[in-house]
């Protein structure tokens, strides 16, 4: 997949690499407590400012609200940071669901930035034009791909491991198993 841009245009900085790198790090630590392997993290002007991982996949009933985007925005209001929201950037392990960028966009957060694509439930790739005007004056800037590789790996875990039944059989489940890994490298 290649990276895409929403309202702006498509860039590409050397810390993206870097935050995304602490994604991963929640995600790893999220799969290892046998949830979906979905880490975020929030900065401003270089610095972490709020991190959530997914809940409520593992075991049990399942929790459909608890997604490490809206955990992190929920930490990021918290802690009422004095920075302006488009001055924030947004990593995570998977392409936003719609629920969570409908959240990232009426947050108004400047970038978002995501390794693996969700082919199920990604909402980033939706014509904000067609939209209501709240939504179709956004100016979010998604770019994807970075450190897909890491993240796709997760999610082979995850997927490939019998006792995980979130989204089992489900067009991400085939997508993700049939995605081979050798051939890639990471941005």
């Amino acid at each position: 997949m290649k990276p895409s841009g929403i309202n702006g245009t498509i860039r590409r900085v050397p810390q993206d690499i870097h935050f995304m790198g602490r994604a991963l790090a929640a995600a790893e630590k999220a799969l290892e407590q046998g949830e979906f392997p979905v880490g975020c993290v929030l900065t401003c002007e270089n610095r972490v400012v709020a991190t959530g991982a997914r809940t409520g996949t593992g075991g049990g009933e399942r929790n459909e609200v608890d997604h490490a985007e809206i955990r992190a925005l929920r930490r990021l209001a918290d802690a009422a940071p004095a920075a302006d929201p488009r001055g924030l950037t947004l990593y995570t392990t998977m392409e936003p669901c719609l629920m969570c960028f409908g959240a990232i966009l009426l947050y108004n957060i400047g970038r978002v930035v995501f390794a693996y694509e969700d082919v199920m439930g990604g909402g980033t790739r939706c014509d904000l034009r067609r939209l209501p005007p709240l939504y179709r004056s956004c100016r979010t800037v998604v770019t994807g791909a970075v450190r897909r590789r890491e993240s796709l790996l997760l999610f082979k875990r995850f997927f490939s491991d019998p006792s995980n039944g979130y989204w089992r059989g489900s067009r991400l489940a085939e997508y993700t198993l049939a995605q081979k890994t050798d051939h890639l490298i990471n941005h």
